[in-house]
């Protein structure tokens, strides 16, 4: 008989418990799940663990607290820290994924004797037969879609993975769900900040929490003309325009850094675009390895839509040759390479 028995990361929030509902429904052993990552962030204050357990005990489901902090602070915090010492733009919702939720909480679902791991996420997994593997495919949501921050995810856990709302095209279906079963988290507002960035002011939190300080240096011209003073490299990145205090003859956006000379480098819109990034930490779930050139389309943050390019092998990392060079490339953010609506893998981007 088919173990049916899942751990579900609840959140507090209405996606995650609509999740435990459907799959109660479908006839699933749910025990809920709230992991304490970071004390003061949006997704571990104490309305979110009251939220979770109280879904929980509505639906009559288990739920249960692990304190994750020091696991969060070592793979996601000092990451992002790192990120930002070394003049790239991380996305921490992509380390959380990969150390926490389909790590941390998948270790912990197998000491529970469950089978399944399932989170809120909107992205969809399924057996391939064309491919003859469990794939990470597009959920139905459209511009709501979350495949993007799940390329890290051990390929060998698809088939382990449920994602409850893979089919649904709309968060207000979510919401009306919620409602019909007056469930009471069906109007709390999506959480849209860095969890631990409550307030939005990532260089506040820098400042506060390592050595990073601001330090002024020159605002340079890609060919050494100095243009004015910039507060710390950390305070700026790739494609911005507005807050530079300098003036020019056309519009200049930043291009690049030199950490070495202390510089933020700006430039002309023209010389934001770039036709190949070689990226690095590559995870590749649709193919064990890339041994010619494939045609693929690639995102290369979440809000952007996705691009035509060829991927090349490259040592450990992958080279991308798009089709039409690109804006605002940014070390740090993830390369998410697609076939159709499927994952093939992705990456980050080192230059």
């Amino acid at each position: 008989m088919e173990n049916k028995k899942v751990l579900l990361g609840m959140s507090g929030g209405v996606d995650s418990s609509v999740s435990a509902l459907l799959l109660k429904n479908k006839g699933y052993e749910v025990i809920g799940t709230t992991l304490e990552l970071f004390a003061g962030s949006s997704c571990c204050d104490v309305n979110t663990y009251i939220d979770a357990k109280n879904i929980c005990n509505q639906i009559g489901v288990p739920h249960f607290i692990y304190n994750c902090k020091e696991l969060f602070k070592n793979h996601v915090i000092d990451d992002f820290i790192d990120c930002y010492s070394n003049c790239k733009t991380p996305n921490p919702c992509i380390e959380c994924n990969k150390y926490m939720k389909f790590g941390f909480m998948w270790e912990k679902a197998k000491e529970l004797g469950c089978n399944y791991i399932a989170t809120g996420h909107y992205a969809k997994t399924e057996y391939s037969k064309k491919y003859n593997r469990w794939v990470l495919k597009k959920s139905n949501a459209g511009k709501k879609d979350q495949s993007y921050v799940l390329w890290n995810i051990p390929k060998e856990l698809l088939e382990h993975i449920i994602f409850p709302l893979a089919e649904f095209e709309s968060k207000e279906r979510i919401r009306e769900i919620a409602k019909e079963n007056n469930l009471k988290v069906a109007n709390k507002p999506d959480s849209e900040d860095i969890c631990f960035v409550p307030d939005g002011n990532y260089k506040k939190f820098l400042e506060n929490n390592s050595d990073i300080k601001p330090k002024e240096g020159n605002i340079v011209t890609s060919n050494g003309k100095i243009l004015g003073k910039h507060t710390g490299l950390y305070n700026y990145t790739i494609g911005q325009r507005k807050g530079l205090g300098i003036s020019y003859s056309v519009p200049l956006f930043v291009i690049g850094f030199n950490k070495e000379k202390n510089e933020v480098i700006v430039g002309e819109e023209n010389e934001l675009y770039k036709k190949e990034i070689l990226v690095g930490d590559v995870n590749l779930l649709l193919v064990d390895e890339i041994k010619k050139p494939i045609e693929v389309e690639v995102k290369t943050r979440y809000s952007s839509n996705v691009a035509k390019a060829k991927i090349i092998n490259q040592d450990k990392n992958i080279k991308v040759i798009f089709e039409k060079p690109q804006r605002a490339i940014t070390p740090g953010q993830s390369a998410v390479f697609y076939i159709e609506d499927i994952v093939l893998g992705g990456g980050k981007i080192i230059s």
